[in-house]
Protein backbone atom coordinates (compact mmCIF):
# COMPACT_ATOMS: atom_id res chain seq x y z
CA UNK A 1 0.00 0.00 0.00
CA UNK A 2 2.97 2.33 1.26
CA UNK A 3 4.48 1.59 -2.13
CA UNK A 4 1.56 2.40 -4.23
CA UNK A 5 1.63 5.48 -2.53
CA UNK A 6 4.91 6.32 -3.31
CA UNK A 7 5.12 5.24 -6.74
CA UNK A 8 1.80 8.07 -7.30
CA UNK A 9 3.80 10.67 -5.41
CA UNK A 10 7.12 9.99 -7.58
CA UNK A 11 4.66 10.29 -10.71
CA UNK A 12 2.94 13.10 -9.55
CA UNK A 13 6.47 15.22 -9.06
CA UNK A 14 7.83 13.65 -12.45
CA UNK A 15 4.38 14.89 -14.03
CA UNK A 16 4.83 18.42 -12.07
CA UNK A 17 8.50 19.12 -13.25
CA UNK A 18 7.28 18.38 -16.92
CA UNK A 19 4.79 20.32 -16.94
CA UNK A 20 7.05 22.94 -15.38
CA UNK A 21 9.29 22.43 -18.01
CA UNK A 22 6.95 22.83 -20.87
CA UNK A 23 5.71 26.25 -19.55
CA UNK A 24 8.68 27.53 -18.65
CA UNK A 25 10.38 26.14 -22.37
CA UNK A 26 6.99 28.61 -23.72
CA UNK A 27 8.45 31.36 -22.56
CA UNK A 28 9.98 33.34 -25.23
CA UNK A 29 12.36 36.28 -24.18
CA UNK A 30 13.70 38.14 -27.30
CA UNK A 31 16.94 40.71 -27.34
CA UNK A 32 15.62 44.03 -29.13
CA UNK A 33 18.70 46.83 -30.14
CA UNK A 34 17.40 50.06 -30.85
CA UNK A 35 19.88 53.06 -32.59
CA UNK A 36 17.99 55.68 -29.70
CA UNK A 37 18.96 56.60 -26.81
CA UNK A 38 17.13 57.32 -23.49
CA UNK A 39 14.69 59.78 -24.86
CA UNK A 40 12.94 56.95 -26.54
CA UNK A 41 12.38 55.22 -23.07
CA UNK A 42 8.90 55.37 -21.82
CA UNK A 43 8.00 54.42 -25.28
CA UNK A 44 9.89 51.47 -24.88
CA UNK A 45 8.68 50.88 -21.81
CA UNK A 46 5.00 50.62 -23.18
CA UNK A 47 5.91 48.22 -26.02
CA UNK A 48 7.36 46.22 -23.21
CA UNK A 49 4.95 46.01 -21.42
CA UNK A 50 2.11 46.04 -23.91
CA UNK A 51 4.08 42.73 -25.01
CA UNK A 52 4.07 40.83 -22.01
CA UNK A 53 0.31 41.99 -20.97
CA UNK A 54 -0.86 40.52 -24.11
CA UNK A 55 1.23 37.61 -24.12
CA UNK A 56 0.08 36.76 -20.85
CA UNK A 57 3.85 36.89 -20.00
CA UNK A 58 4.62 34.04 -22.38
CA UNK A 59 6.60 36.93 -24.70
CA UNK A 60 9.20 39.39 -23.05
CA UNK A 61 11.44 42.07 -24.37
CA UNK A 62 14.40 42.71 -23.50
CA UNK A 63 15.67 46.30 -24.49
CA UNK A 64 19.09 47.90 -25.79
CA UNK A 65 19.35 50.90 -26.11
CA UNK A 66 21.72 52.27 -29.15
CA UNK A 67 25.84 51.01 -28.49
CA UNK A 68 24.79 49.02 -25.51
CA UNK A 69 25.29 45.74 -26.81
CA UNK A 70 26.55 46.29 -30.64
CA UNK A 71 27.14 49.65 -32.95
CA UNK A 72 24.30 50.48 -34.96
CA UNK A 73 26.24 50.18 -38.42
CA UNK A 74 26.90 46.11 -36.80
CA UNK A 75 22.95 45.52 -36.72
CA UNK A 76 22.43 43.51 -39.46
CA UNK A 77 25.23 41.12 -38.87
CA UNK A 78 24.39 41.33 -35.76
CA UNK A 79 20.31 39.48 -36.05
CA UNK A 80 22.21 37.79 -38.86
CA UNK A 81 24.40 35.71 -36.41
CA UNK A 82 22.02 35.68 -33.43
CA UNK A 83 23.73 37.85 -31.22
CA UNK A 84 20.24 40.17 -31.18
CA UNK A 85 16.94 38.90 -32.00
CA UNK A 86 15.47 41.81 -33.69
CA UNK A 87 17.24 45.37 -34.43
CA UNK A 88 15.74 48.73 -35.33
CA UNK A 89 17.72 50.93 -37.31
CA UNK A 90 18.44 53.11 -40.14
CA UNK A 91 19.46 51.14 -43.64
CA UNK A 92 22.30 54.11 -44.54
CA UNK A 93 24.57 52.58 -41.41
CA UNK A 94 24.54 49.81 -43.39
CA UNK A 95 24.56 50.35 -46.69
CA UNK A 96 28.01 48.77 -47.43
CA UNK A 97 26.37 45.61 -46.91
CA UNK A 98 23.18 46.28 -48.40
CA UNK A 99 22.60 47.87 -51.58
CA UNK A 100 18.93 49.08 -51.09
CA UNK A 101 20.35 50.82 -48.04
CA UNK A 102 20.55 54.51 -48.76
CA UNK A 103 17.42 54.11 -50.84
CA UNK A 104 15.55 52.84 -48.02
CA UNK A 105 16.70 55.31 -45.73
CA UNK A 106 15.57 58.06 -47.59
CA UNK A 107 17.57 60.03 -50.97
CA UNK A 108 17.81 63.72 -51.45
CA UNK A 109 14.42 65.01 -53.23
CA UNK A 110 12.90 60.84 -52.53
CA UNK A 111 9.79 62.25 -50.70
CA UNK A 112 8.23 65.37 -48.78
CA UNK A 113 5.22 63.82 -46.18
CA UNK A 114 5.62 60.51 -44.16
CA UNK A 115 2.04 59.99 -45.97
CA UNK A 116 3.59 59.86 -49.37
CA UNK A 117 7.10 57.73 -47.92
CA UNK A 118 4.50 55.01 -46.39
CA UNK A 119 2.74 54.64 -49.69
CA UNK A 120 5.92 54.63 -51.64
CA UNK A 121 6.80 51.70 -49.24
CA UNK A 122 3.66 49.81 -48.80
CA UNK A 123 1.48 50.21 -52.07
CA UNK A 124 4.61 51.03 -54.22
CA UNK A 125 6.66 47.92 -54.01
CA UNK A 126 9.62 49.44 -52.33
CA UNK A 127 8.87 47.24 -49.44
CA UNK A 128 8.89 44.16 -51.54
CA UNK A 129 12.56 45.34 -53.20
CA UNK A 130 13.71 45.92 -50.04
CA UNK A 131 12.40 42.34 -47.86
CA UNK A 132 14.53 40.47 -51.00
CA UNK A 133 17.51 42.69 -49.95
CA UNK A 134 17.66 41.82 -46.43
CA UNK A 135 16.79 38.14 -47.00
CA UNK A 136 19.96 37.52 -48.89
CA UNK A 137 22.01 39.07 -45.64
CA UNK A 138 20.21 36.41 -43.79
CA UNK A 139 17.49 38.80 -42.08
CA UNK A 140 13.89 39.18 -42.33
CA UNK A 141 12.12 42.54 -42.30
CA UNK A 142 9.50 42.76 -40.16
CA UNK A 143 8.50 46.06 -39.78
CA UNK A 144 9.38 49.95 -40.14
CA UNK A 145 8.91 53.65 -38.50
CA UNK A 146 9.09 57.30 -40.18
CA UNK A 147 11.55 60.03 -39.02
CA UNK A 148 10.79 63.90 -39.56
CA UNK A 149 11.91 66.81 -40.12
CA UNK A 150 15.67 67.03 -41.69
CA UNK A 151 16.55 70.53 -42.81
CA UNK A 152 19.79 73.10 -42.10
CA UNK A 153 20.73 75.10 -38.93
CA UNK A 154 23.28 77.52 -39.05
CA UNK A 155 24.29 81.01 -37.24
CA UNK A 156 23.68 83.75 -39.81
CA UNK A 157 20.40 83.47 -42.06
CA UNK A 158 20.57 82.03 -45.49
CA UNK A 159 17.85 83.79 -48.43
CA UNK A 160 18.72 80.93 -50.81
CA UNK A 161 21.37 78.73 -51.73
CA UNK A 162 24.06 80.75 -52.67
CA UNK A 163 24.02 82.00 -49.25
CA UNK A 164 25.55 78.44 -48.19
CA UNK A 165 28.83 78.86 -50.83
CA UNK A 166 30.13 80.89 -48.18
CA UNK A 167 29.24 78.37 -45.50
CA UNK A 168 30.72 75.04 -44.15
CA UNK A 169 27.87 72.79 -43.79
CA UNK A 170 28.27 69.31 -41.94
CA UNK A 171 26.34 66.82 -44.11
CA UNK A 172 26.73 63.17 -44.79
CA UNK A 173 26.31 60.94 -47.19
CA UNK A 174 23.74 61.46 -50.30
CA UNK A 175 23.30 65.29 -48.74
CA UNK A 176 26.66 66.27 -49.27
CA UNK A 177 26.91 65.26 -52.76
CA UNK A 178 23.80 66.61 -52.92
CA UNK A 179 25.40 70.37 -51.61
CA UNK A 180 28.84 69.76 -52.67
CA UNK A 181 26.88 70.04 -56.94
CA UNK A 182 26.17 73.71 -56.07
CA UNK A 183 29.87 74.27 -54.80
CA UNK A 184 28.54 73.97 -51.19
CA UNK A 185 31.13 73.24 -48.82
CA UNK A 186 30.94 70.42 -46.43
CA UNK A 187 32.43 68.24 -43.46
CA UNK A 188 31.18 65.66 -41.78
CA UNK A 189 30.97 65.86 -37.55
CA UNK A 190 29.36 63.34 -35.44
CA UNK A 191 26.39 64.71 -33.55
CA UNK A 192 28.42 65.04 -30.16
CA UNK A 193 30.74 67.67 -32.25
CA UNK A 194 28.23 69.60 -33.77
CA UNK A 195 27.99 72.26 -30.44
CA UNK A 196 31.57 72.68 -29.76
CA UNK A 197 32.17 72.81 -34.04
CA UNK A 198 29.78 75.43 -34.16
CA UNK A 199 30.82 77.55 -31.57
CA UNK A 200 34.28 77.74 -32.68
CA UNK A 201 33.52 78.32 -36.22
CA UNK A 202 34.33 74.88 -37.03
CA UNK A 203 30.98 74.66 -39.20
CA UNK A 204 28.75 77.60 -39.71
CA UNK A 205 25.58 74.74 -40.18
CA UNK A 206 24.46 71.75 -40.11
CA UNK A 207 22.31 69.23 -41.92
CA UNK A 208 21.51 66.55 -39.20
CA UNK A 209 17.43 66.33 -38.40
CA UNK A 210 14.52 68.76 -36.93
CA UNK A 211 14.11 71.37 -34.54
CA UNK A 212 13.97 68.49 -31.31
CA UNK A 213 17.19 66.87 -32.31
CA UNK A 214 18.85 70.76 -32.58
CA UNK A 215 17.69 71.67 -29.21
CA UNK A 216 18.49 67.94 -27.65
CA UNK A 217 22.06 68.56 -28.62
CA UNK A 218 21.67 72.49 -27.42
CA UNK A 219 22.45 74.04 -30.86
CA UNK A 220 20.48 76.37 -30.39
CA UNK A 221 23.00 78.33 -28.25
CA UNK A 222 25.19 78.34 -30.91
CA UNK A 223 22.97 78.85 -33.85
CA UNK A 224 19.27 79.65 -33.99
CA UNK A 225 18.55 80.19 -37.86
CA UNK A 226 16.44 76.87 -38.94
CA UNK A 227 15.76 77.08 -42.38
CA UNK A 228 12.90 74.09 -43.74
CA UNK A 229 15.05 72.71 -47.36
CA UNK A 230 11.63 71.21 -48.57
CA UNK A 231 13.37 68.37 -50.00
CA UNK A 232 13.41 65.10 -47.71
CA UNK A 233 11.13 64.65 -44.93
CA UNK A 234 10.90 62.38 -43.56
CA UNK A 235 14.88 62.91 -43.49
CA UNK A 236 15.26 59.10 -42.41
CA UNK A 237 12.96 56.07 -42.88
CA UNK A 238 13.79 53.46 -39.76
CA UNK A 239 14.09 49.33 -40.24
CA UNK A 240 13.10 46.63 -38.28
CA UNK A 241 15.14 43.53 -38.72
CA UNK A 242 14.62 39.83 -37.24
CA UNK A 243 16.37 36.77 -37.33
CA UNK A 244 14.69 34.47 -39.35
CA UNK A 245 15.11 31.47 -37.38
CA UNK A 246 13.72 33.68 -34.19
CA UNK A 247 10.99 34.67 -36.00
CA UNK A 248 9.65 31.92 -37.78
CA UNK A 249 9.91 30.18 -34.75
CA UNK A 250 7.63 32.48 -33.05
CA UNK A 251 4.02 31.14 -32.55
CA UNK A 252 1.38 32.77 -34.96
CA UNK A 253 -0.20 34.82 -31.98
CA UNK A 254 3.54 35.95 -31.06
CA UNK A 255 4.39 36.95 -33.74
CA UNK A 256 1.07 39.22 -34.45
CA UNK A 257 1.08 40.78 -30.49
CA UNK A 258 5.15 41.71 -31.77
CA UNK A 259 4.21 43.17 -34.64
CA UNK A 260 1.28 45.28 -33.53
CA UNK A 261 3.81 46.56 -30.30
CA UNK A 262 6.86 47.53 -32.67
CA UNK A 263 4.30 49.21 -34.69
CA UNK A 264 3.21 51.20 -32.01
CA UNK A 265 6.50 52.04 -30.66
CA UNK A 266 7.24 53.19 -34.45
CA UNK A 267 4.35 55.12 -34.51
CA UNK A 268 5.07 56.67 -30.65
CA UNK A 269 8.51 57.88 -31.81
CA UNK A 270 7.47 59.52 -34.80
CA UNK A 271 4.52 61.31 -33.07
CA UNK A 272 6.91 62.56 -30.50
CA UNK A 273 9.10 63.69 -32.90
CA UNK A 274 6.49 65.31 -34.95
CA UNK A 275 4.81 67.12 -31.58
CA UNK A 276 7.72 68.35 -30.49
CA UNK A 277 8.96 69.99 -33.61
CA UNK A 278 5.35 71.80 -34.06
CA UNK A 279 5.64 73.04 -30.50
CA UNK A 280 9.21 74.29 -30.74
CA UNK A 281 7.99 75.97 -34.53
CA UNK A 282 4.65 77.25 -32.56
CA UNK A 283 6.81 78.83 -29.83
CA UNK A 284 9.24 80.80 -31.88
CA UNK A 285 11.54 81.25 -29.11
CA UNK A 286 14.89 79.66 -29.61
CA UNK A 287 14.99 79.33 -33.55
CA UNK A 288 14.12 81.72 -36.30
CA UNK A 289 12.70 79.74 -38.94
CA UNK A 290 12.50 80.17 -42.78
CA UNK A 291 11.82 78.42 -46.02
CA UNK A 292 14.17 78.10 -48.50
CA UNK A 293 12.61 79.62 -51.97
CA UNK A 294 10.43 76.91 -53.83
CA UNK A 295 12.84 76.99 -56.99
CA UNK A 296 15.91 76.28 -54.99
CA UNK A 297 14.51 73.10 -53.40
CA UNK A 298 13.81 71.99 -57.39
CA UNK A 299 17.56 72.59 -57.79
CA UNK A 300 18.11 70.49 -54.89
CA UNK A 301 15.62 68.11 -56.29
CA UNK A 302 17.44 67.75 -59.75
CA UNK A 303 21.04 67.91 -58.44
CA UNK A 304 19.90 64.75 -56.72
CA UNK A 305 18.99 62.62 -59.75
CA UNK A 306 23.27 62.12 -60.23
CA UNK A 307 22.73 60.49 -56.58
CA UNK A 308 19.82 59.04 -57.75
CA UNK A 309 21.28 57.37 -60.52
CA UNK A 310 25.04 56.24 -58.68
CA UNK A 311 22.40 54.43 -56.25
CA UNK A 312 20.78 52.84 -59.36
CA UNK A 313 23.86 51.60 -60.84
CA UNK A 314 24.43 49.07 -57.62
CA UNK A 315 21.92 46.80 -58.59
CA UNK A 316 19.16 45.20 -60.43
CA UNK A 317 16.91 46.08 -57.86
CA UNK A 318 18.09 49.41 -56.69
CA UNK A 319 17.24 50.75 -60.76
CA UNK A 320 14.09 48.82 -59.94
CA UNK A 321 13.97 50.97 -56.61
CA UNK A 322 14.77 54.19 -58.40
CA UNK A 323 12.47 53.60 -60.91
CA UNK A 324 9.75 53.82 -58.43
CA UNK A 325 11.06 56.98 -56.62
CA UNK A 326 11.41 58.73 -60.54
CA UNK A 327 7.71 58.00 -61.62
CA UNK A 328 6.68 59.23 -58.13
CA UNK A 329 8.56 62.28 -58.15
CA UNK A 330 7.26 63.17 -61.75
CA UNK A 331 3.32 62.36 -60.72
CA UNK A 332 4.06 64.84 -57.79
CA UNK A 333 5.37 67.51 -60.15
CA UNK A 334 9.11 67.28 -58.69
CA UNK A 335 11.00 66.21 -61.88
CA UNK A 336 9.75 66.87 -65.51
Amino acid sequence: MASTFLKALALGVTMSIALGSAASAEKVRLRFHTFYGTEMDAFAKKMRDTVKEASGGTLRIQYFRGGELVASDQFVDAVAKGTIDIAYGVGSYWSGQVDIGNIEAGLPGAWTSAEEARALFEDKGLNTLIAEAYAEKGVTLVGRGYGSNYDILTKTPINGLDDLKTMKIRATGQMAKVLKAFDIPTVYLPAQELYIGLSTGVIDGAIYGGPVEYEQLKLHETATHYTFLNMLNPGWIETVIANPKVWDGLSEEHREILTKAIDQYAADIHAWLEEGNQKIVDAGEIFEFSTIPAEDSARLTAAAQTVWQEEAAKSERNAKAIEILVENAKAKGRLK
